[in-house]
């Protein structure tokens, strides 16, 4: 296998990473971000204020977005062992 090949793998895999993760992690950056402006503007400095609605907005996108992930998920796995027996050589 060659070093382009490796690299172009690594490269794949960490986008895909990137991709599956990012509805949740959006969804924590506004929850986030709306409840920094309320805690400005109420001048209530709690930290579990913030954690509790992000953990929430996460897990409702985690619960949306979950057949989609599990449909790009599979469809990665199944490209990548496909393309085992053209890897070794």
């Amino acid at each position: 296998m060659s070093d382009a090949a490796i690299v172009a793998l690594a490269r794949h895999a960490m986008s895909m990473a990137l991709l599956l993760a990012a509805p949740m992690l959006v969804a924590a950056l506004l929850v986030g971000i709306a409840v920094s402006v309320l805690q400005a503007v109420t001048q209530v400095q709690e930290a579990t204020l913030s954690f509790v609605p992000k953990l929430l907005a996460v897990a409702g996108v985690a619960l949306i977005a979950l057949p989609w992930l599990i449909q790009t998920a599979v469809k990665y796995a199944t490209e990548i062992l496909r393309s085992l027996p053209g890897l070794a050589s």
